[in-house]
């Protein structure tokens, strides 16, 4: 009886994307087992290369197998890291990427901690974490959410639109209300000794969400994984994942959480940017849930308050249900161009007169938030003799000012710009010109004296701020929570937000204004400062699946992402042309390109966009990473003697947002 171990390579290469077959010899036949880290020879066995066991298989006679076996060089760890759903869920996500399975487990499994491992090798196996009574989703109507959970359904779910107290009357914990539909839903997921997984895009989030579940579960039944965690916390998180029902939560790597029976998977604001993975394979995190959901058949919800179009699109095909809350208090947005009566032109101001006063009203006795869009003192510098845009003298992007009378810093590589001279007029002063965070805290400083002014922003993060009177002034995502909710909130610099040139611009900013207008308490007034028409009466109303319905007619008509999905080809003129060849019949709509693109590892390189249906996809995918096998495997060594192998002809990016994102 031979035991023959299937094995997956810890290599990028995609000629070598596929299970390995090892011979476990006899000394290492109590700790192979699947999941568990190996070595293993490549080719003559003179190079060993990292795995992971997938899968053991027992063979009568070796002389059966068709080709001699190598052995497993040696077992690295006993400990299985890589769960069998993980692995079937890496070898899925990068089918659908065209990428290479490895690279997804670089995201699911953390590099090896030997401690973690001892740790969890020698725990009480006899230990179970305590029981869970889940308490009712509230905000919904009656039992909505619970049956969509207990049934393994899926939901878009509008999030409760203001803070919610959880916890004991006496001590409340005020948590955003999305945090608290979340935690009492997968509160109800452990409480069936099921595992929840939920996903949100930043720190921010996570410690809402944190303190939302620490207020209805045992903190044993709470696990992160997150950006801000060393190897060794992401190590133990992995290993407490394995071993009871417990709610996995964190940023992207959060979706690649082991589970030992998973009842729900939940994303927060699925259309934030954060959610981009910006490592090969490039794979959305709601991509990701989708995918997880179908193989576990998990029940799904995707929580927001503005809709993205991607979501949209699945509620429109009723793969979605639709999920709004009952009965609670809406914020009251109020469009500033909006207003009629004596204002006038006043009313285009960044500040109208009747924002002001609610301002000043509401400062009186609470927080008040202020939304902008720029961090800094000004957007930018301009030379203060003949106004030319000041430019870094290194990289040549814009120089800014963090706050007054600071030196001019380029705001792209960070060079300072000391001695600063204007190349048309030679003039060494500059002026600044737009308002970031810094100068409107300045100017509200003197325009409300005696009140605290906080600024929160990329620089100075803040995750809450006391229920006292203060001007918040802090830049769009970075927005701190108040226990309560804010008195009031001004939406400012919109129509700048809205000037970027982009597919989900309008996008980007109903969620940046939905986001804070829903840290108000219940009720409180938002004022949306210099926007009107139909967006506008949206969020005043706030009716906001309208502008995502709207958004993907458009994006039917053109052909865009999510109506379709794309393929981004960049490469040699030859290489993308023989790639596009190759897809013929399976497109949506004309090829974009071949244009060229900048590169300096790879002159001469062009890039093409393929557009493709959904059904399309399996083998639209498919067929790009043969091409990209082909083109890998041909791959020249450069001269010079140091084994340097040259850029590859070809790269495949499916659903790239980068193109669409600033165009």
């Amino acid at each position: 009886m031979t035991t023959v171990a299937r094995v997956v390579l810890d290599s990028p290469l995609p000629q070598l994307d596929r299970l390995f077959d090892y011979r476990v010899p006899d000394g290492l036949e109590d700790d192979c087992a699947p999941g568990v880290r190996v070595k293993v020879p490549l080719r003559t066995g003179a190079r060993m290369s990292d795995a992971y066991v997938v899968e053991l298989v027992e063979l009568v006679d070796q002389g059966d197998y068709p080709g001699e076996l190598s052995d497993v060089e040696t077992v690295v760890s006993p400990v299985p890291v890589l769960a069998p759903e993980i692995w079937t869920l890496a070898r899925a996500v990068a089918d659908r990427a065209a990428g290479v399975a490895s690279d997804v487990l670089r995201l699911a499994v953390p590099t090896r901690q030997v401690r973690a491992e001892k740790a969890w090798l020698a725990r009480d196996t006899a230990w179970s974490p305590p029981s869970v009574d889940a308490p009712p989703v509230t905000g919904y109507a009656e039992g909505v959410l619970e049956a969509v959970v207990a049934d393994h359904g899926r939901a878009a779910v509008a999030a409760v639109p203001h803070p919610v107290a959880l916890g004991a009357a006496d001590a409340p914990v005020w948590v955003p209300g999305w945090a608290a539909t979340l935690a009492q839903a997968a509160a109800h997921t452990v409480a069936a000794e099921q595992s929840a997984v939920i996903a949100v895009p930043d720190f921010r989030d996570v410690t809402d969400l944190e303190r939302a579940l620490l207020a209805v579960l045992p903190a044993e039944r709470v696990v992160r994984f997150d950006a801000k965690q060393t190897n060794g916390q992401r190590a133990k998180a992995l290993l407490q994942a394995r071993t009871h029902a417990v709610v996995a939560i964190g940023n992207r790597t959060a979706m690649y959480a082991p589970a030992t029976e998973l009842g729900l998977i939940a994303m927060w604001d699925d259309g934030d940017a954060s959610f981009i993975e910006p490592r090969a394979p490039y794979v959305h995190t709601r991509d990701v849930a989708l995918v997880r959901a179908a193989q576990s058949g998990a029940a799904l919800l995707f929580l927001s308050h503005a809709r993205s179009t991607d979501v949209q699109r699945l509620v429109e095909l009723h793969w979605l249900q639709d999920v709004t809350p009952y009965r609670v208090k809406t914020p009251k947005v109020i469009p500033t161009v909006q207003q009629t009566g004596a204002e006038g032109y006043a009313a285009q101001a960044r500040i109208p007169s009747s924002a002001w006063r609610a301002a000043r009203e509401a400062s009186q006795h609470g927080a008040v938030l202020v939304q902008v869009a720029s961090p800094g003192f000004g957007t930018g510098l301009v030379c203060a003799e003949c106004g030319e845009r000041a430019h870094c003298r290194i990289c040549g992007g814009p120089l800014g000012s963090p706050h007054r009378g600071a030196t001019p810093q380029c705001r792209f590589c960070g060079a300072l710009a000391v001695g600063f001279r204007c190349p048309t007029c030679g003039n060494g002063t500059v002026k600044p010109v737009g308002q970031g965070a810094q100068r409107t805290a300045d100017e509200l400083g003197r325009a409300f004296p005696g009140t605290r002014i906080v600024v929160a922003d990329g620089s100075r993060p803040l995750d809450e701020v006391p229920d006292r009177p203060s001007v918040v002034v802090a830049t769009r995502g970075a927005e701190p929570s108040v226990p309560g909710g804010y008195a009031c909130v001004l939406l400012l610099d919109g129509e700048r937000m809205l000037a970027r040139e982009g597919l989900r611009v309008q996008e980007d900013v109903l969620r940046f204004w939905t986001n804070a207008a829903a840290k108000g308490a219940p009720g409180a007034e938002a004022y949306l400062v210099g926007i009107g028409g139909k967006l506008a009466t949206a969020l005043a109303l706030w009716r906001l699946d309208g502008p995502a319905h709207d958004e993907l007619v458009d994006r039917r008509e053109l052909h865009f992402p999510p109506a379709v999905r794309v393929a981004t080809l960049t490469g040699t003129d030859e290489a993308v042309t023989a790639a596009v060849e190759a897809l013929e019949g399976l497109t949506a709509g004309p090829v974009l390109g071949p244009v060229p693109v900048e590169d300096d590892a790879l002159p001469g390189t062009v890039r093409a966009i393929v557009r493709f249906p959904y059904a399309h996809g399996a083998e639209v995918a498919a067929t790009l990473k043969a091409e990209v096998i082909r083109r890998s495997s041909t791959r020249r060594v450069l001269p010079g003697g140091n084994r340097r192998r040259a850029a590859p002809a070809l790269r495949v990016r499916l659903d790239d947002a980068e193109p669409f994102r600033e165009v």
